[in-house]
């Protein structure tokens, strides 16, 4: 499994998250049962944000892109990471762990940039209301989606670029459960410090920048909300924004442990990884459907509408 110092490793050895069979086949059950809520979860709130026409607003063109990036970022690591719970040799090609960690970063960066315009779009219906249908036009929301997605691509590119530039001529064996840029940076055969550097930048553009306009909104927010003289338009301001804080906390905070920390241990990262990769892309639609009237109304309509239809089909 190792290669000589001349040349280039063709292929890298996933370690995993643990050596001892029996955590192995647990671990693959529980991830197995996340990635299936994950895909039912994202598929399930997509389609009902298309089938109805009460959810054709900005929120919920905003919330399908980010289940969109949730299914994609899950189904780029979690299939791999059960094939390889239940194998001897976890093994990927150098073709295919650049491939991951390219495909990973776009979706995962995208998410970051969708939540911060998640919480931008809050705060304008919240604030004001009034001006909310002139500020955010369609023409707008697709301009910040497709801002969202470009920018994933463009710090993925930077990231990949400089983490596989590098030569790999020693070890290939990845103290982690998938290719993730901190992880092989570890195993390069050369100073790494430029690499480490303009992850790190990207870090404070994707992470940091973002994290610090979703709390100025929600500054903002709370300003707002609190002014408020009805008890009942508090509440309900409030438990639209507690979903996605929910998720913000959940998401940036094991991102800027694994990328904007160097105290933490590899171990530690590697745990901590579990929670964005495999956790957060599950939680997302239950969070935001279970705290949803609109999104729970939807479901009652299709499920109603479906035995009506059979109803009528049988009699």
């Amino acid at each position: 499994m190792r290669q000589t110092n001349q040349t280039q490793v063709a292929e890298f050895l996933l370690l995993g998250l643990s050596d001892d069979l029996n955590t192995q086949l647990l671990l693959f059950f529980l991830f197995l049962g996340v990635y299936l809520v994950t895909v039912i979860g994202n598929l399930l709130l997509m389609s009902l944000v298309q089938v109805d026409s009460r959810l054709h607003t900005p929120m919920y063109f905003f919330l399908c892109n980010l289940s969109l990036a949730d299914l994609c970022f899950s189904t780029n690591i979690v299939p791999q990471a059960l094939v390889h719970l239940l194998s001897r040799k976890k093994v990927i090609s150098f073709t295919r762990c650049a491939a991951q960690l390219f495909l990973f970063l776009i979706f995962g960066c995208a998410q970051c940039i969708l939540l911060a315009v998640m919480s931008y779009d809050r705060c304008v219906a919240i604030c004001n209301p009034l001006h909310y249908p002139i500020i955010m036009t369609w023409r707008v929301c697709i301009q910040l989606a497709t801002g969202s997605w470009t920018s994933g691509i463009i710090v993925s590119v930077v990231d990949t670029t400089f983490t596989l530039r590098l030569p790999y001529q020693g070890s290939n064996s990845i103290a982690h459960f998938f290719c993730e840029a901190p992880a092989l940076l570890i195993l390069a055969s050369t100073d790494t410090h430029t690499s480490e550097m303009a992850i790190f930048l990207m870090g404070v553009v994707i992470l940091l920048i973002p994290v610090s306009l979703i709390l100025v909104s929600y500054g903002y927010i709370i300003v707002t909300v609190v002014k408020m003289k009805s008890a009942a338009r508090r509440l309900k301001a409030f438990s639209t924004c507690g979903s996605h804080l929910m998720v913000v906390i959940l998401f940036y905070g094991s991102g800027i442990i694994t990328y904007m920390t160097s105290k933490s241990s590899k171990e530690q990262k590697k745990l901590v990884s579990v929670f964005y990769a495999v956790v957060t892309p599950m939680l997302n639609p239950l969070i935001y459907s279970l705290r949803n009237k609109d999104v729970k109304g939807a479901l009652r309509k299709v499920a109603t509408g479906n035995f009506l239809c059979r109803f009528k089909i049988t009699h």
